[in-house]
Order: C-alpha cells, then structure tokens, then sequence
C-alpha cells in the first residue's frame, strides 16, 4: 500500500448564518500518496475552496469542522493545522496579484517565511529566496527579488508565489486554481514546473481546477464535487475517459473542444441546491436528465476498485446518451452576411511608461536633468475588420493589447493613429450618442462589472432611459423582455449582485449590452472567470442571440477552445500587432504562424494532455529584442527564426493558398513544418 501523506474521512463542514446552518462540506473523503497529485473539480459553491481552508485551518468562527479522521503524516490535522501551515502545507492562491503585498519587494514576501518558520536570518533568508525564484524558472532571480509585484508579468508573479510557499519545502502543496488568472502558454510554464517539483522533490499536490485538461495533466487521482459531496473518485485517467456520474459526464459535455468547432456546448440547466436544507438522497437529482424517483434515496459511493460514483444507476445510465439541447433554438451555423459593418484602419495607441517626477530623474554627470519617460506601444497599426452578423475572435497573451484593441474599436480610448468606420460612416474621437448605443460592451468580471448598490431592475433602466428607448411603464415591460432575452426569471429584477450566482451576474452585464439594441459587442474574456457548465450556458446564449438579432461580436479571449467554438473567424495578436487572421476552420487547420502554433500546443486538451505536454512548442519567456532591432516583434521568442531577416524586417501581411491572412517572413513550405493540422 502506498505511503499516504494526507488521510481525510468524513470531513464535512457547517457554516452558521440567519438562515439556518449552511452544509459546506458533507462526508468527503479523500487520500494523498506521498508524492501523488489529487485534482478536485466542481462547480464553484462545491465546496472545494473551503475544503482547502479546512485544511489549513483559516475558517472563520461561524465554521464547525468534524471528521471520522482527518490525519498528516500521522497527525491529527485538525489539531495541528496552524502549526503545519506555511511550514509543511504550502499554499498557492488563484491571483498572484492578490496574494503578493503591492507594497513589499518579491525578495521581502519571499524570504519571510524561512525567518518565521525556519529561524533563518535575513541575510540568509534573501540568499535562499533568491535559490527559490531561480529554481521556479526566473531567469534573473537578483534583480527579481529588488521588484515590486506590478513589475512582474502574471506569469513571474505566480512564480514567485510559488516560490514563497516552496521556502520551508513542504511535503504538501495546496494550489487553489492556480492557473485561472493566466493566459494559455504561461499556464503551461507553469504546468510544466509543478511536474518539475513532483519529480524533483518529491512533493505532493492538492489541485483545485475547474479546467479538466490542467487536471488531466498534472493529476494521477481526481475526486468529483457537488454541492459538499463527493460524487466520483477515482484515477484522474479512468475518471475522465469514462465518467460514471451524471454531473461528472455533464461537465464533460460542457467542454468546448478546438475539435468540434461550432458545434453546440452541452450545459447543465438549474443551479446548486439550497445547502442550508440535507437532501438525503441524491442532491443533483433535480438537475440531472437521468433522475428517476428512487433517486431520492440515500446514495453510496460504490463502484468497481477504485474508480467510484455516488449514484445507484450509474452502470445503467453509461450507454445512455447525454440529452441533446433545445433543438427549438437557433442553429450555431447560421452564416454571417459579408458587408463589414465596422472597420478599421491602422490604429495605433502608445501608452506612457509607469513612475512620478523621481523615476523621470536622470541623475548620470551629477546633476539632475528630465528623462524622457518610456512609452508602452499597445497597438501598433492594426487593420481589422467585423462583418455584419459575424463573431470575430481575438486571441493572444495577456499583454498583447486585445483589450486596447477592443476599446479603440468602441472610442472607450483614443487611438494615437487610424480610422475607424462603422456602418460606412466614419467614427469621430468623440463619438456619437448613436454610436455609443449601437456598439456596446461585455466586461470579463461582473462583480466588477455591475454596481453592488443597485438591483437588477436599476441596472437595466439606466441604458433604456439613457438612450431615451423607454421610461415609466414602458422601461418595466423592456426589463422584463431583456431578463426573458437572457433567460432569468423576471422575479430577478429586485435582486442585486451578492444575490445571484456569477452566471447569472454575467447574464444580467449581457442583459445590460443588449438593453440599447446594439448592432456590436465587444465581448472582453465574457467567459473565462466562469466555470465549464456555466460558461457553456452563457456561450450558447450569446450564439442564440447573435443568430436572433443579427449581432456581430469581437470574443476576445485567452482560451483557444472558447474561441474556436464561437468564432466565424479569429485574428491572432502578438505585442499589439496581427500576427494571423482569417476563417476559422482555415487558420485551425493550418498553416501556423509559429506563435498560433505556440498557442495551439499549449492547450491542455483531455485525454492527451500528459503526452502533448512534451510536444509544445516551448518559448523563450518574454525575451525582448535588442536595441536597435525593428523587426517581427515576435523574432526573438521564435523558434523558426531566420536570423537578422526576421530581427530587422517587420513582415509584411501575405495572403496563404488558404485565404489566411499572415505576418511572417517564413517561407510556404517551413510553415508547413510548424502546422499542428487542427480542424
């Protein structure tokens, strides 16, 4: 039997509020291995977050914790959490930006734990740290350790925080969605050195994940929550070839796959169950297509070996295809018609560098003299188009200017350079009130997004009475349309934010855009802060809208699946500028520009990620070019470079045999050599 590690039996976790006792936590169980990795997936109000507290021991005084046995490396872990915490259980949070302190340097926050934990002295402490940022893949560990968090790249921020809980070399490290704030090709640096850590160290990991391919790349066991409650568990390879719970297959099917393109999401209707009142039998019953009466009785977790399902009609519900969505609604290949409706011409925004009057100082030959500040090019003479009734995806790492991009295009900043026309009339820096009302926005983070102070019904009668659509009893009978529009109940309109789940928040920013008739939307990572059942549902709804009212869409996103399943075509952006566009189903299949290969590669997709991991195309990490150098922005990470041709030249836009627009000096036939051939 393997050396377990971690030993938690019937854990289950009760929170006290007005309402009643809320069950976090029902009789989970699990189990780690020395050196093992466990995935834990669920929805978010499963109760994954809070395990990982209870475990620490950091809940709150309304929280009661009980277990069968909850023991580390023999200990009694609810017992001795505090004294574990830091020390032999690190602890990696979802947002390095949240997690660092903005006004420490990384070297201070770094070396903290060895002087509090590992009685190191300072000058001890900053060595070791500096050891720790080199050992997480930090390429200059020194001058790191001197820099403030809004210095690093998203990326170098969840190293160092890496590097912070690896300090006191912990036996078990705790990664709360790790990879969520990031975009696709440093989730794999990251991926990448976490595997390095297991097989270097010898360490055990607890990852939370709402995205199944990262879990299949890096998890040996997987246990399935719902609700408090373990509902599958077993081998993460065994678990994901061949769920037996219907929630488990319905996450599944929720899955966009670059693959299946176009093809309509599956998504699991109904939300979480009300956890201040025990459902004895089966808690998903009420959302679950295969429920049947005696689904209301008490349920095991029992399987064959070690692969589990807490549902008495898992074997029998296996050969049963997942239910197909409401055929009634709009198709997903409803063609777009081909006049563009908005266009623009190169745009251009340069942004000044960071720093006060001190950091403008240029102190060289003694005396003091004005430096000229730095200037961060965001987007560099950008020619796009969105066609009538299209969605045109932008796709790119954080930093690459999408989200300038898409504020240019609705004049939220003005462009250094450009024009920019919608509709055949051309847009003034100061836009029209009809303008403002006919191109419209969806923002990534709706708690951000929407005020906390007001209700639904208040949110959504400022556009209406803004853009003089509808006052009084006019502007109710509006509200109750849109919330129909996005499928909420019209009760809906009296609540407010904290009141509803982050799907339905989203769908009200949705119900929001939509409330001035808009013609375009910029849809700014509309999805990626939600979970896979939620975001399938939210994707199918923006597609029934979109074929519904003949809207056209820029989906800007990090996540390549999302993108490739909505998108009638993508553009690719690399440090402000276009680096690939064109049709969809052409530019996935290929030829690659070596940084959409890079891209491609670098998505962890299910029941290949292990074996895929080996073939990505691997990028030097934000290597600039040298002074002096004017060439492809992207030359100096490209691994198909052609030496001072490509470091020199900025390459032209060429049109392939296939239509796809391209910017790269590569000839045809090398092209052909960095093609993943995806369809």
């Amino acid at each position: 039997m393997a050396d377990i590690l971690l030993d938690i039996q019937g854990l289950s976790l009760r929170y006290a509020t007005a309402n009643g006792p809320v069950t976090a936590l029902d009789a989970v169980s699990l189990a780690i291995p020395r050196g093992g990795a466990m995935g834990l997936v669920g929805e978010s109000g499963s109760g994954k977050s809070s395990m990982l507290l209870a475990m620490l021991g950091l809940l709150g005084k309304g929280a009661a914790v009980t277990a069968d046995a909850a023991r580390f490396d023999g200990q009694d872990l609810l017992k001795v959490a505090a004294s574990l915490r830091g020390r032999r259980i690190g602890t990696v949070f979802q947002d390095p930006s949240a997690a660092l302190n903005p006004a420490l340097t990384i070297g201070m926050q770094v070396a903290e734990p060895l002087t509090l934990h590992r009685g190191m002295n300072w000058r001890e402490a900053m060595e070791r740290a500096e050891g720790l940022l080199a050992e997480t893949g930090i390429h200059d560990p020194a001058a790191v350790l001197k820099a403030y968090p809004h210095q690093l790249s998203g990326g170098m921020k969840q190293r160092a925080v890496i590097a912070q809980a690896l300090g006191c070399e912990p036996d078990l490290l705790l990664l709360d969605e790790p990879t969520t704030a990031l975009d696709v090709t440093v989730e794999a640096q990251i991926l990448d050195l976490l595997d390095a850590l297991r097989a270097r160290r010898g360490i055990s990991l607890l990852l939370v994940s709402h995205n199944l391919g990262i879990v299949d790349r890096i998890c040996d066991d997987l246990t399935v929550l719902y609700a408090g409650r373990v509902v599958e568990q077993g081998p993460c390879a065994r678990v994901l070839a061949g769920p037996r719970h219907p929630y488990a297959r319905g996450l599944m099917a929720a899955m966009p796959v670059i693959s299946h393109a176009k093809q309509r999401l599956t998504s699991i209707e109904g939300n979480l169950p009300d956890l201040t009142l025990v459902d004895p039998g089966c808690n998903f019953a009420p959302r679950c297509p295969f429920a049947v009466p005696s689904c209301a009785e008490p349920q095991a977790l029992a399987g064959e070996g070690d692969h589990r399902a807490r549902c008495h009609r898992a074997t029998e519900t296996a050969a049963l295809p997942w239910p197909e969505q409401d055929q009634a609604r709009v198709s997903m290949e409803a063609a777009p018609e081909r006049r563009p409706l908005l266009e623009a011409r190169g745009m251009s925004r340069r942004f000044a560098g960071h720093g006060g009057l001190w950091r403008s100082l240029d102190w060289r030959g003694g005396w003091p003299k004005l430096a000229p500040r730095k200037s961060v090019v965001a987007v560099d003479d950008v020619t796009i188009e969105v066609r009538s009734g299209e969605v045109l995806g932008l796709v790119g790492e954080s930093g690459s200017g999408k989200s300038t991009l898409g504020r240019l295009l609705l004049r939220l900043v003005p462009a250094d350079a450009g024009q920019l026309e919608f509709g055949g009339t051309e847009v003034p820096l100061r836009p029209s009130s009809d303008f403002c009302q006919q191109a419209q926005i969806i923002f990534q983070n709706p708690d951000s997004a929407l005020n906390p102070h007001h209700t639904v019904q208040e949110i959504l009668k400022r556009p209406l009475e803004l853009f003089g659509i509808a006052k009084g009893a006019a502007a109710g009978a509006e509200i109750d349309r849109l919330l129909d529009l996005v499928r909420l109940p019209r009760s809906y309109r009296t609540r407010y934010p904290h009141q509803m789940s982050g799907g339905e928040k989203q769908r009200i920013g949705i119900a929001r855009a939509l409330a001035g008739r808009p013609r375009f939307i910029v849809c700014d990572e509309a999805v990626s802060a939600l979970d896979v059942s939620v975001q399938a549902a939210v994707l199918n709804l923006l597609s029934d809208l979109r074929a519904q009212f003949g809207l056209s869409y820029l989906f800007i996103s990090h996540d390549i699946g999302v993108i490739a399943h909505i998108s009638d075509r993508i553009a690719v952006m690399y440090r402000g500028a276009i680096v690939q566009q064109g049709e969809a189903a052409e530019l996935l299949r290929g030829p690659h520009h070596p940084y959409t290969a890079s891209l491609l590669s670098a998505v962890p997709v299910v029941g290949s990620a292990r074996s895929q991991a080996g073939n990505r195309i691997r990028l030097a990490e934000n290597a600039m070019a040298a002074p002096g150098e004017k060439g492809c922005s992207f030359a100096s990470r490209c691994p198909q470079q052609l030496g001072s041709l490509c470091r020199t030249q900025v390459p032209a836009q060429r049109r392939l045999s296939n239509g796809v627009m391209m910017a790269c000096h590569l000839p045809d036939a090398q092209l052909e050599t960095v093609s993943l051939g995806l369809s």
